[in-house]
């Protein structure tokens, strides 16, 4: 026996047998073909870093009499310790020294100038360096690296890691002025004006309400101009010139040339050199790529 609600109470215009209404929302169609071309590249990126891993545990002898794709049955790490034992670990302190000396100065500096933009944005002068910084984005390093030569000759700064770091920090400076311009003009306005209300300078504002705000666009823009420094090759390619000074994208290239058959050896120097990269993206991706979408979103 089925239940009906009272004529009295039955709504007006419905019957005891009304059938439930289906959502009118529509249904969601499944992406094939976007699904697809996501596995496809994800096979296009992930075929070339296996076959180098599993190339690198393998031994000269036998790399050419066996598949490329298929594992080795004993594996062996004498490659990675040929490349250790050819002064890798200096190269690798070389590139340590190079990005930390430009990462540091290169942010505290663009952190510094996006404040004083944003704050001073009325001033005519700190407009127009701000139409510097925009201009500094549409310079390519490839147009600029016979001035830079001439300039690190006439400082006779030659063959040394400070010619690296002073041109790394120009060039990383443009992006990450307009990445942290747009986060601190997010900051609410309300909360400088109470900062001034309690007395507290300018220099203050920065560091206590400024810095902690825009956290993520600091993280993201210290880590996209660390992965950036760290990959270079043009600028230690044409600024240095004696193996004591080289970095490991150089160093790569060095080992490429040494090492021409030893294909094993070559890729066990890929492996290393790209290692720290890896665990450096693995561990600030999230904030990289908000900070990156927050920054240019606004």
């Amino acid at each position: 026996m089925t239940a009906t609600l009272p004529e009295a109470r039955r709504p007006p215009g419905t019957t005891g047998r009304e059938r439930p209404r289906r959502s009118s929302r529509p249904a969601r169609r499944r992406n094939w073909a976007g699904g697809l071309a996501g596995w496809i590249w994800l096979v296009v990126v992930a075929v070339p870093l296996y076959w180098t891993l599993i190339t690198s545990l393998k031994a000269q002898s036998r790399y050419y009499g066996s598949n490329p794709l298929v594992p080795s049955g004993d594996p062996t790490l004498d490659n990675y310790r040929l490349v250790i034992e050819s002064d890798f670990l200096r190269y690798f302190m070389n590139s340590v020294l190079v990005t930390a000396g430009a990462v540091v100065p290169a942010v505290l500096f663009s952190f510094m100038a996006a404040y004083a933009i944003v704050r001073g944005w009325r001033m005519r002068v700190l407009r127009a360096m701000n139409g510097l910084f925009l201009m500094g984005l549409a310079i390519p390093l490839q147009a600029t690296v016979i001035p830079v030569y001439l300039i690190i000759i006439k400082l006779h700064l030659y063959d040394t890691l400070l010619a690296l770091i002073l041109p790394s920090i120009a060039f990383a400076i443009p992006l990450s002025v307009l990445v942290l311009a747009n986060f601190v003009r997010d900051v609410p306005k309300e909360l400088f004006d109470s900062m001034r209300v309690d007395g507290a300078t300018e220099w203050t504002t920065l560091w206590r309400l400024a810095a902690p705000l825009t956290r993520p666009a600091i993280l993201t823009v210290t880590i996209f101009n660390a992965l950036t420094i760290w990959n270079g090759f043009l600028l230690p390619l044409v600024l240095t010139q004696s193996p004591e000074r080289r970095t490991l994208p150089l160093a790569l290239w060095t080992f490429q040339g040494q090492y021409s058959v030893n294909v094993p050896a070559v890729l066990a120097a890929v492996v290393l050199t790209t290692l720290p990269v890896l665990v450096l993206y693995a561990f600030g991706r999230r904030q990289l790529l908000s900070g990156l979408t927050a920054g240019f979103s606004r």
